[in-house]
């Protein structure tokens, strides 16, 4: 089956917006002090002839997708190369016309692997970069496609998740599972998705492991910039009701610690709830059953405002096949960096995960498949940030208004390069800066993702690279 709607991608450009963190942001073992935002611009047209661009954005975070003793700076070029192979290969990968979650679907599947192998043989390096690295560059291509699409057609891109537009119904991504013919037949992503979104959400502030809670925690260094510094100022400054508690995973003295100080800030400023993010770095339950356990019988408000736990274990699933029910047993545990795809979420629901943080920094096509066949298995979802700016925000916030998430999304950006979104901060204010404790998505409207770029006003540095099938482009 196949629709004049059918998109295939023409042209592709890549931008590379350099960040620098107002304060550390502490990634398990590493420290983040700078970011690299990889902007796509993609073009697609249909099969009429007619065409359209679209955008995408995501952080380049290499501490996150690439956990290494290597340089930053090695990782960063690795990441950056791969992003302009991404800029050829996609007009070029000769995908047959269809909608984007088809599109997006085929190039993960039959495109990506591939590229990601023979990338890595022509590096010839002794540290091969993770498939979790290949999925955060190829996110904002993907990204792109949809927002594309959307734009050509004139609708909401998260409207066009449903038969009028799609070929393919769930199960035809779904394949592989064994049940898909009961679950997934005759059902699309708009079946899974809240709707109409809600356009304010719960503000979820990360409070990272280098963060000062106090003023005896304040070393001098802290920036002079008209922006909170201290816990408390922000909770009071934002109204923050959630606060997200970085950890070390080594450090149960330390954790157990941080939790208890960062709660009683929470308590006496009247904010409601806690997660605990481990960052991948524990290897064994019993570490988080403990650090648990003692809250549990010496802080019991404070276990209790605890709404879930996140990632404790080694994102490589398949490698770390940890049995995670006793920690599931204690409080909801949420996968995020393991979460690569449905087929690991639905690996983590059999080692005893309950939850699944999603992050459109895995592709939205990825997202949107994981976040239906994790509600279809009774499994509830967060949004989790990977500290969005500019454009990249939107998208994040509009995946969790329509993902309908326990509580809200995590959003950051606003802590970390407040600045570096300044111009679309005048578009959208309210995804910009956290008021009363909540988000607000109002402004995003429109065709494609509602970005409303060209009401702000941002020079783009020059593109790094753009690819063009047969060297034009057919005129929007």
């Amino acid at each position: 089956m196949s629709r004049p709607t059918d998109v295939r991608p023409i042209a592709a450009s890549l931008h590379l917006l350099p960040i620098r963190t107002r304060m550390p942001l502490k990634f398990g073992p590493e420290i983040t002090t700078e970011v690299t935002c990889a902007r796509v611009r993609m073009t697609v047209v249909d099969r009429l002839g007619r065409a359209a661009d679209g955008w995408g954005e995501t952080p380049l975070s290499v501490q996150w997708v690439w956990p290494s003793t290597s340089s930053y700076e090695s990782r960063h070029v690795v990441l950056k190369d791969f992003c302009k192979l991404l800029t050829e290969t996609w007009p070029s990968a000769g995908l047959d016309p269809g909608h984007p979650m088809e599109l997006g679907h085929a190039f993960l599947e039959s495109v990506l692997p591939t590229l990601h192998r023979e990338f890595e043989k022509r590096r010839e390096a002794s540290e091969a970069m993770p498939w979790l690295a290949a999925l955060v560059c190829d996110s904002a291509f993907d990204l792109a496609l949809h927002d594309a699409y959307g734009r050509l057609h004139g609708v909401a891109t998260y409207d066009t998740y449903n038969p009028n537009w799609m070929n393919a119904d769930l199960a035809h991504f779904f394949r592989a599972d064994d049940d898909q013919g009961t679950s997934f037949q005759g059902k699309y992503p708009a079946d899974f998705l809240v709707s109409p979104r809600p356009d304010s959400l719960p503000a979820w502030h990360l409070v990272g492991g280098k963060d000062p809670l106090t003023p005896e925690d304040l070393t001098g260094a802290e920036p002079d910039d008209g922006h909170p510094v201290l816990l408390r100022d922000w909770v009071r400054r934002d109204g923050l009701r959630c606060l997200k508690v970085k950890l070390t995973g080594t450090d149960a003295a330390w954790d157990q610690e941080r939790i208890i100080r960062v709660g009683a800030i929470a308590i006496e400023e009247g904010a409601d709830w806690l997660s605990a993010d481990f960052n991948c770095t524990v290897s064994d339950p019993s570490y988080v059953n403990d650090v648990l356990d003692r809250l549990m019988r010496d802080h019991p408000r404070i276990y209790g405002m605890i709404l879930y736990v996140e990632q404790p274990f080694p994102y490589d699933l398949e490698e770390h096949p940890i049995d995670a029910h006793s920690v599931a047993a204690r409080k909801p545990l949420f996968l995020d960096e393991s979460a690569h795809d449905w087929r690991f979420v639905k690996l983590g629901r059999s080692l005893g995960w309950s939850g699944v943080a999603l992050k459109t920094c895995k592709t939205q096509t990825g997202a949107l498949l994981s976040l239906a066949w994790a509600k279809s298995r009774g499994m509830t979802l967060m949004v989790q940030d990977l500290t969005n700016p500019m454009l990249a925000q939107v998208t994040h916030v509009l995946l969790a208004a329509h993902a309908g998430t326990i509580m809200g999304v995590e959003t950051n950006g606003s802590q970390f390069y407040p600045e570096a979104s300044s111009p679309e901060a005048v578009v959208h204010p309210g995804l910009h800066r956290r008021t009363n404790g909540r988000v607000d998505l109002s402004t995003v409207h429109g065709p494609g993702f509602g970005y409303r770029e060209d009401e702000v006003v941002r020079e783009l540095p020059e593109a790094v690279m753009t690819y063009e099938v047969d060297g034009k482009r057919p005129v929007a």
